[in-house]
């Protein structure tokens, strides 16, 4: 059997452009299913929100500031849509509670897991809720049908915090600083931001065509 080509997919479940360049995601899902393997990896952006949009935004509208930015952004993708009052009611503090559920979730329904990495976006995004909060979490459980029980399992045996930790580890060592990330060939091709899907299918189609391992590197 052919080994797949390898997609890492670095984001922060908060980041507008990683719920945007998830339908690119997808399409790689679609045309290369038997060629491809996604492997979904977090990052850390938005792991501090009063520092990342309260302060950071201070002299551009603070979180007022910062939801009209992200209505211009998405104003350009017909398949995105914001909530009006993002960023402006229940603002979640920190991303990292929903990295720390989502991978309890690939260690234990690890089919489920796109399924479930959508939802949590869709609470945020399209419904405006606090996703910093374990009971919106756990919340989300009752749509996918993942055991709640079992998620906390994982989560206080620490296995999920450790998961995470590996996620960030390897963020720095990739040299990863935003969100999304592409990562193809062991690190040699790292595709950052609003990537198109066409810029993304062409590197995965180089690695098939080429699949002896760092041929794209001479040196």
């Amino acid at each position: 059997m052919v080994e797949k080509v390898k997609l890492s997919c670095y984001s922060d479940i908060l980041c507008v452009w990683a719920h945007i360049a998830q339908a690119r995601v997808d399409e790689v899902a679609r045309n290369f299913s038997n060629q491809v393997s996604i492997d979904y990896r977090f990052c850390s952006v938005f792991g501090d929100t009063a520092h990342k949009v309260g302060i950071g935004w201070a002299e551009k509208g603070s979180y007022a500031g910062f939801g009209n930015h992200l209505k211009e952004v998405t104003s350009e993708f017909d398949h995105i849509s914001l909530h009006p009052e993002i960023w402006q009611h229940n603002r979640p503090t920190s991303s990292t509670p929903a990295h720390i559920f989502l991978k309890a979730i690939q260690r234990i329904d690890f089919d489920k897991f796109e399924l479930v990495l959508k939802e949590v976006r869709s609470a945020f995004f399209d419904k405006c809720q606090d996703i910093s909060q374990w009971s919106t979490l756990e919340k989300l459980l009752e749509i996918t049908e993942v055991s709640v029980a079992d998620i906390r399992d994982v989560v206080n045996s620490g296995v999920a915090h450790a998961d995470l930790e590996a996620d960030y580890r390897d963020q720095q060592t990739l040299m990863v600083t935003g969100s999304p990330t592409f990562i193809l060939n062991e690190g040699r091709q790292k595709l950052y931001g609003n990537v198109g899907y066409g810029v993304i299918e062409a590197n995965i189609r180089e690695l098939l065509r080429s699949p002896v391992a760092g041929a794209a590197s001479w040196c």
